[in-house]
């Protein structure tokens, strides 16, 4: 009974995720070639010397990524739960002229893919979205070959519990898709405890405006009531572990980006 619940929660889940994800994908896909700065530089160079080899990108969305990489892979495959992201994607690597991308849909925490079938794997803003992150890391170990790359880019939260629980809500209401940004030694601990080995790890802070970020996720009824809290909560001096406060009367924060780089145990 209790791995039924927990086989029906996962759905539940991944019906949320193909939900507000076809709904942010036109603005969704807008953002993602800026999102975190250089970010997609720095997943062409730590990707390091799977570049040339088969990629898989795991939770691809749309496509930003996949693009990049695709410019020197033997062949990447575009991995997403949402069909209107996959449609961005296609249309993402149509227009640049790139045909070794294949792409397929379906859930990253069991995934249609052989042992060992990839050379390395990336995943962008996505391990927050899953309910057990942990599973799917696993399920990357299990498709890499032994000595395969993963890269991973996230955003993490606070150390202090009570101050990632403020953010992690404030992104709950944002967008009832976002599971748990997690703390960076926790994961840490869940990348190492998957299979891999940290080869390294480079943190750095993304400034982001509010009123930007709010309408990213494409629903103006989410915006006044999320606007009120988050102003009230940078009066009283509660910046929720992401630097909120006001400036120029404007409502600014930054999120904390993390890429890791880790190798498959053999």
């Amino acid at each position: 009974m209790l791995h039924l619940a927990a086989v029906g929660k996962a759905m539940d889940h991944l019906k949320r995720v193909e939900d507000e994800f076809t709904r942010q994908a036109e603005t969704f896909s807008a953002y993602a070639s800026i999102a975190g700065g250089d970010v997609i530089a720095r997943f062409q160079e730590n990707i390091g010397e799977a570049a040339t080899g088969t990629l898989l990108d795991v939770a691809c969305g749309p496509g930003a990524v996949s693009a990049a990489l695709a410019l020197q892979a033997e062949s990447v495959t575009a991995f997403d739960a949402t069909s209107a992201m996959l449609d961005k994607a296609r249309e993402r690597c149509k227009a640049a002229g790139l045909f070794n991308v294949k792409f397929e849909q379906g859930a990253a925490e069991k995934m249609p893919f052989a042992d060992g079938a990839f050379d390395g794997a990336v995943t962008r803003l996505a391990l927050h979205h899953f309910v057990d992150p942990m599973v799917v890391l696993k399920e990357v170990q299990r498709v890499l070959r032994p000595g395969g790359v993963l890269v991973i880019a996230d955003v993490v939260v606070s150390e202090d519990a009570a101050e990632a629980d403020l953010q992690n809500a404030i992104e709950i209401l944002r967008d009832p898709s976002h599971i748990r940004m997690l703390p960076l030694t926790e994961l840490n601990a869940a990348v190492e405890a998957s299979g891999f080995e940290i080869e390294s790890g480079k943190v750095w802070d993304k400034d982001r405006e509010f009123e930007e970020c709010m309408s990213i996720v494409n629903d103006p009824q989410r915006l006044n009531p999320l606007r009120t809290v988050a102003r009230a909560l940078a009066e009283e001096g509660r910046h929720a572990g992401m630097g909120l406060a006001i400036e120029d009367e404007q409502l600014v924060f930054f999120h904390r980006w993390v890429m890791i780089r880790a190798i498959k145990l053999a």
